[in-house]
């Protein structure tokens, strides 16, 4: 069966900076609230953790405040709704939909971390990602996995390997899984194609992955204390409550399906000219419906017993409009291509003769991924590439594969690839579980997954 691609929604802009005339030096506030991000929790821990919100307002506004001197207060208000209400809204009301609605459903159980369990528990939110979307999926399974590994001594290498399958790589086989790929869809892409196109590249990570964490789990479960082991041996008991929570994440589906799939070509003005289309708009007061319901429909206790509070969705929400706004030149100036300060890396995806290298591609997308967020990242090489899904799907199929693959699995590769890594990250700390730093989670990715992507580099691309 196949279900027909959407159409880009509705955006018009007065005006946008000229990535072309822009330096490297306007990139400055997004690299240092990246190594805020990295650095402050390493050598000012209580400073990061009582005052992130006013670091990063401040790298905000140590772009605010020179764009409006240099180019003016109308094209800086311009560039600011256009970043929040057409990009950041719409990526934080999701996350924030499905933290609520995922955060309702309790999977109670008696499950004690053991090697079987854990690789069982990764498999399911490898499969169900691409469902219920990275995000959901996480905020389904995470507290779940906490409670059964609460007790072992060497557990920080099970939350690892969830943000590389559950938060990441799973999430590759729909447009619902991961936004660079419902990006895609906007702009034309099949809704069935990343299943037909990824599903190789994703088995040829998630399954070695799995290999290689079950086997890694169970040398650790071996160094165990007795009396950890010793709970493994009673019977495994699996209740879920606020299952109607269930329903509304269908609801998000459904939603987010319907922005893509009902085209009334009605656009709503948000301000200084920008639009947005009318879908989007439904789809944003469906999601914010969801939410309510769900928080009024679900029993107090199953959050309490959740242990939900609202410190990751917070800190996810302040981080990345702050990386939204400071991202605002670099994406500028990527988009100016050939023309524009950051030449050197986007020659690197054509040949002489024009012609694309897909390895370029796959790398280029999926560094920057790392780095930035990986959905206006694929949005940039999908329109440096054309941009024509017919063409992209057809003759330059391999191309577009290349970046799907960069913006989705190398955003595993830092805490801020993609939202659900950081999501996770701080739900584990605020259990106890002591996370690997910014730069330390990166000798995980890197020792485990860079090997992977360039084996996938000679499979796909050589």
């Amino acid at each position: 069966m196949e279900i027909p691609a959407a159409s880009g929604e509705a955006i018009k802009a007065v005006a946008h900076l000229d990535g072309a005339t822009l330096s490297l030096l306007w990139g400055l506030p997004f690299a240092g609230l990246l190594l805020s991000i990295a650095l402050m929790p390493l050598f000012a821990p209580r400073l990061w953790e009582h005052h992130f919100g006013k670091v990063s307002a401040a790298w905000a506004v140590a772009f605010i405040v020179p764009c409006t001197l240099a180019f003016g207060t109308r094209m800086t208000a311009t560039e600011l709704i256009h970043a929040m209400a057409l990009d950041y809204v719409p990526f934080i009301l999701l996350l924030f939909t499905l933290f609520v609605v995922a955060g309702g459903i309790r999977l109670s159980s008696n499950l004690v971390g053991t090697p079987l369990n854990n690789t069982a528990l990764l498999t399911f939110g490898t499969l169900s990602a691409s469902l219920f979307g990275t995000t959901g999926a996480s905020m389904l399974l995470i507290r779940p996995l906490i409670r059964a590994n609460q007790d072992r001594r060497r557990n920080v290498h099970v939350f690892v390997f969830f943000i590389f399958l559950v938060a990441n790589i799973g999430g590759s086989l729909t447009p619902l899984g991961d936004p660079p790929l419902f990006l895609g869809f906007l702009r034309g892409i099949d809704f069935l194609w990343p299943l037909e196109a990824m599903l190789l590249p994703m088995l040829t990570l998630a399954v070695p992955l799995l290999t290689i964490f079950y086997f890694t789990d169970r040398f650790l479960w071996n160094r165990e204390h007795h009396e950890t082991k010793a709970k493994a041996h009673h019977r495994d008991r699996i209740r879920i409550e606020g299952l109607h929570n269930v329903v509304y994440l269908a609801g998000v589906i459904g939603a987010v399906l319907l922005s893509g799939l009902w085209k009334p070509d009605v656009a709503v003005p948000v301000g200084l000219g920008i639009t947005m289309s009318l879908e989007g708009l439904v789809r944003d007061i469906i999601l914010l419906v969801i939410s309510y319901l769900s928080w009024k429909t679900t029993r107090r206790s199953i959050r309490i017993e959740n242990t939900f509070t609202w410190t990751p969705m917070q800190e996810v929400a302040m981080l990345f409009a702050a990386i939204f706004i400071t991202i605002i030149p670099v994406l500028s100036i990527l988009q100016a291509g050939h023309d524009g300060a950051l030449a050197p890396l986007v020659n690197l995806v054509s040949t002489a003769d024009g012609q694309p290298v897909d390895a370029a591609y796959f790398w280029l997308t999926g560094v920057l991924s790392s780095f930035l967020d990986n959905a206006p990242t694929y949005l940039v090489f999908f329109n440096l590439a054309g941009g024509d899904p017919q063409e992209l799907m057809g003759a330059l199929s391999s191309t577009l594969l290349a970046i799907s693959m960069g913006a989705v699995f190398m955003g595993a590769n830092t805490y801020i690839g993609n939202a659900p890594n950081f999501m996770v990250k701080s739900i584990c700390e605020e259990q106890g579980i002591k996370m690997p730093s910014f730069f330390g989670y990166m000798v995980w990715s890197g020792a485990i997954l860079l090997p992977f992507f360039v084996l996938l580099t000679f499979i796909d691309f050589s």
